[in-house]
């Protein structure tokens, strides 16, 4: 009997004596598990090269598990009809992705959390090719990893070889071991992914949950949806026994950058990722979170039929710096406010460094922006990083001719917007941030969608209170410094914080004294430094 711990992948191998031309796709091979608790699942195995397949499991249920194999061949009794157990013992580490377990919505909609109900904030890093070997394996992406595990990331994105911005077959799509399909898609390339599982891997290892994108939006209509079928099928083989998160590709309905038919390419994009969606929650037997990402301004709804088998509304919200910011709240509460609720979170928005523009002080305001609007959570980016920038061999231009930028991920990943939104996580991570609020009447000087440059608000009735002030004049001279928080309750003692968004820094404001009518100001006429401030009451 297999031995494994709790939330721990474990695998196994079955080789078949009987010889398959395409073994690909002339065969298919499930496993039907069943639990201490009696209830089943059917385990997809994925083919290893040559005469081998392996499959993975993982549980949080203590005992013995057993499972029968069911090949589409029943021929061959190598694979076909094999039966034995896993026993899954009391997980014993620290690593908080299996001593909490995989990831679910939360009852109430708003926000993820873990299998033993520990919410859970979601800081990602967009690493959309990063399985390529352009991050070369272990140094640079090792190094990588570190850095955002140090500075408090929980997510990294990342698309599963058929990446955004370049043709099919692209010599920038490789990694170690070259494509990941064959150049007619007829079959999967085993080697590309046991080189990207040693990444995946490293990622779990490490504390930081995959979210895996199984290609960008346009290739839909280069592989078809039977060919997309197997391409997800594979994915949930090989990764959805680690706690992942799915997205079902990125720009769902964008076409290729050249296309002549851009219209007819996008209605079928649109229909076939919805059936896509239908699919992969058939197929998936841990139910993962699944996500899409839209192809411009907006939500996951915009690119989907319907966001039943959707549980997270990915938004996308511009790169224009703070020309973006309007955009983004708007979509961000609309979202929020949308019925069933979902946990929102923006997927891309303004990557630090992009366009020689959106520096860290738009990364700090798209942040509170989001998480004090409704968000579940954010997800950071950096040019030079998503792309995978060399020193010696920038990534270059894209199908329509220019480039992003030449800045290199070594670079990239020093940028201070990184650690910046680390200390923002660190500081929410303090209170409970999952049942804030937005509150944009409980201030004055609120923000809104024709002036962004207003106070930002969120609040937990009688216990937290943030409110977020950018540094910035606007060009119709707003200054929100003066601002007041309104509706603060008389039997309450409230003490105040300031929290600079810059270096973490934190100073003690002293007890709250609210006038007659709820109402308080900062004790200043200015704030320390002309920067952006954020001011926390929290109930005493």
């Amino acid at each position: 009997m297999i031995v494994t711990q709790q939330n721990c992948m474990t695998e196994w191998h079955f080789s078949s004596g009987m010889p398959y031309t395409d073994p690909f796709n002339d065969l298919t091979l499930d496993f039907l598990v069943t639990d201490p608790d009696g209830d089943e699942r059917r385990v997809p195995a994925f083919w290893s090269g040559e005469a081998t397949w392996r499959v993975r499991y993982a549980s949080p249920k203590l005992g013995t598990h057993t499972w029968h194999s069911e090949s589409s061949d029943p021929s061959n009794p190598d694979l076909h009809g094999k039966n034995g157990e896993v026993g899954v013992v009391a997980y014993e580490g620290t690593n908080p992705l299996m001593r909490r377990g995989p990831l679910k919505v939360a009852e109430s909609g708003r926000f993820l959390e873990h299998l033993d109900g520990t919410p859970f904030f979601w800081l990602a890093d967009t690493w959309w090719m990063g399985l390529c070997d352009r991050l070369g394996w272990p140094g640079d992406f090792q190094t990588l990893t570190a850095d955002r595990v140090r500075k408090g990331f929980s997510v990294v994105m990342t698309v599963a070889g058929l990446y955004p911005d370049m043709r099919w077959r692209d010599p920038r799509q490789v990694n170690e071991a070259g494509y990941p399909w064959t150049e007619d898609f007829s079959r999967i390339n085993p080697d590309y992914f046991d080189l990207a599982d040693l990444r995946i891997h490293h990622l779990v290892r490490s504390g930081l949950m995959p979210c895996i994108f199984a290609c960008w939006g346009y290739y839909l209509p280069w592989m078809g949806i039977d060919r997309m079928k197997q391409h997800w099928r594979y994915l949930v083989a090989r990764y959805g026994a680690y706690p992942v998160v799915w997205c079902l590709t990125g720009e769902a309905s964008f076409p290729f950058y050249l296309s002549e038919n851009r219209e007819s390419d996008e209605r079928f994009q649109i229909r076939g990722w919805t059936e896509m969606a239908e699919y992969l929650r058939e197929i998936d037997p841990y139910g993962r979170p699944a996500t899409v990402h839209p192809s411009g301004p907006g939500g996951s709804a915009d690119d989907v039929e319907g966001m039943s088998d959707i549980d997270i509304n990915m938004l996308q919200t511009g790169h224009a710096d703070r020309v973006s910011l309007p955009d983004t709240l708007r979509i961000v509460t609309e979202g929020y406010q949308s019925t069933p609720p979902k946990p929102v979170i923006n997927g891309e928005v303004t990557y630090e460094g992009l366009a020689e523009a959106n520096r860290q002080e738009v990364q700090r305001w798209m942040f509170w922006l989001c998480m004090l609007s409704g968000a579940a959570g954010h997800s950071y980016g950096a040019n030079g990083i998503w792309q995978v920038n060399g020193k010696d061999a920038p990534y270059g231009k894209s199908p329509r001719g220019q480039s992003w930028g030449d800045t290199p991920w070594e670079d990239g990943y020093r940028l201070p917007g990184s650690e910046q939104l680390g200390l923002a996580k660190r500081l929410l991570e303090g209170y409970r941030w999952w049942a804030f609020e937005p509150r944009p009447d409980w201030v004055e000087h609120a923000a809104t969608v024709g002036e962004v440059h207003g106070a930002y608000a969120a609040r937990i009735p009688r216990e937290v209170r943030f409110v977020y002030v950018p540094g910035e004049v606007s060009a119709r001279g707003l200054r929100v410094w003066r601002m007041e928080m309104k509706g603060l309750e008389a039997d309450v003692q409230y003490r105040a914080l300031l929290f600079n968004p810059v270096n973490g820094h934190e100073e003690d404001l002293g007890p709250v004294e609210a006038d007659q009518e709820g109402r308080w100001r900062p004790p200043w006429s200015r704030p320390p430094a002309f920067q952006d401030w954020i001011v926390v009451l929290e109930a005493q």
